[in-house]
Order: C-alpha cells, then sequence, then structure tokens
C-alpha cells in the first residue's frame, strides 16, 4: 500500500512507523522541516517538507499512485483542504482527515470523507481504517467507538439469514437495499445476490466483518 501522510506530529510520525513496519510505502509531509526529528533514525520512508495541498508536492510524493491520504496536521483547514483535493482531484481510494472541531464532522461527512477526532483517537485507530478500506463508514458515533458500514454483499451469501452476519455486540444489520428499495430485515430474511446492507459495527469487530465479505472482495 502506497500512503501519503500529512503531518508530522505524534499522530502523524507513529502511523508513518507501523506502517513501514509492515513494509507499506509511507511519505510523509510537513510544512517544518524539524518535525522530521519525531522520526526516528531507522525510518526508512520519504520525508518531504511543505505544504500537504501543494499539488506539486503531492505529485512529488506519488500522490497519481497513492492508496491512501491521511491528512493530520494541527490545523483543520489545512486538512480539509488537502483531503478533498486528494479524494475529488486525484481520486484516491482511501483518504482520511483529522479534526479539532467536530463541529466541522458533517462536512467531511457531506464529501465521503471519514474523520478521526484529535485528541481521543490514535494512530493505531487510523491504522485500522487503512487496513480495512475496503469497508468505508458512512458515519461515526461517539468517539468512533461504533460505525456504520454500507457494503455490497457478495454472491456466495446469497440464501443465507441476513442474521448470520451479526454477532452479539458486535455488528448488527441496520438496514439493506435491494432493487433500489430499502427495508429494515426482519429475523427470517434471507440476503439476496447485490444486496446493499448497512452495518452498524463496534470498531474491533471490524476485522470479524471483512472475514465474512474478504472471499468476494479478494482482499
Amino acid at each position: 500500500m502506497n500512503v501519503i501522510i500529512i503531518g508530522c506530529g505524534r499522530v502523524g510520525s507513529t502511523l508513518a512507523h507501523q506502517l513501514r513496519a509492515e513494509r507499506h510505502h509511507v511519505c510523509v509531509l510537513d510544512r517544518d522541516a524539524a518535525t522530521r526529528k519525531l522520526l526516528s533514525a531507522g525510518y526508512t520512508g520519504d520525508f518531504l517538507v511543505g505544504n500537504g495541498y501543494n499539488r506539486d508536492l503531492l505529485e512529488q510524493a506519488g500522490i497519481g499512485d497513492a492508496d491512501a491520504v491521511v491528512a493530520v496536521t494541527s490545523g483543520d483547514n489545512t486538512n480539509i483542504v488537502a483531503a478533498r483535493i486528494a479524494k475529488e482531484d486525484y481520486r484516491v481510494p482511501r483518504v482520511v482527515a483529522r479534526i479539532y472541531d467536530p463541529r466541522r464532522a458533517d462536512i467531511y461527512r457531506e464529501l465521503g470523507i471519514p474523520t478521526v477526532a484529535s485528541v481521543r483517537w490514535t494512530a493505531g485507530r487510523i491504522h485500522q481504517m487503512l487496513a480495512h478500506r475496503y469497508l468505508d463508514p458512512d458515519v461515526t458515533f461517539g468517539n468512533g467507538e461504533v460505525l456504520l458500514v454500507r457494503e455490497t454483499l457478495p454472491v456466495w451469501l446469497a440464501g443465507r439469514p441476513l442474521r448470520e452476519l451479526e454477532v452479539d455486540e458486535q455488528i448488527r444489520v441496520v438496514a439493506v437495499t435491494r432493487c433500489g428499495h430499502a427495508f429494515l430485515p426482519a429475523a427470517h430474511s434471507l440476503a439476496a445476490a447485490d444486496d446493499t446492507v448497512s452495518f452498524a459495527v463496534a470498531m474491533a469487530a471490524l476485522p470479524r466483518l471483512r472475514s465474512f465479505l474478504d472471499r468476494e472482495l479478494g482482499t
């Protein structure tokens, strides 16, 4: 996975080390060259100096081939501009942005950009979101402990009870959209090919939900 991290503070630098340890390609951008010291001498990824919304710098960082962009600077405006450029101009598949002002979360949500809160979220949670990049949350609840995730079911699940996809206190089937019409599933409802299912999922249960779907997604 090719990841660009915009912002080399505590979260950005920690995430960079985690991803490099897993042998992902990482490029960190920060306008302050001094933040390079937060990356240990053993960091083997790239580091570039400049604004994270500068297109020339982003292209130098390889945004054209990026699988993910994470905007975790200390400024909401910088993060939202960088995230929008990554998502709308370069069509990066996975974009995550940090926010300080929770009132701005609706702005990001309308743009389809998952957000993480500045204090209560950690690099580890962002890492989970990147690792499960095929499960894009539509909405987060609380401080991100619960996500609303929408996914099209793989064909091999057709005919099976939807309740088989549920796990107590971890995964709930909230709604199903079939042939353009949505409904709330009953206890006996069966899955159909190409159903789009909305799941309420505990963050810690994302790997389990992904395991239901991996066979078709091929991840």
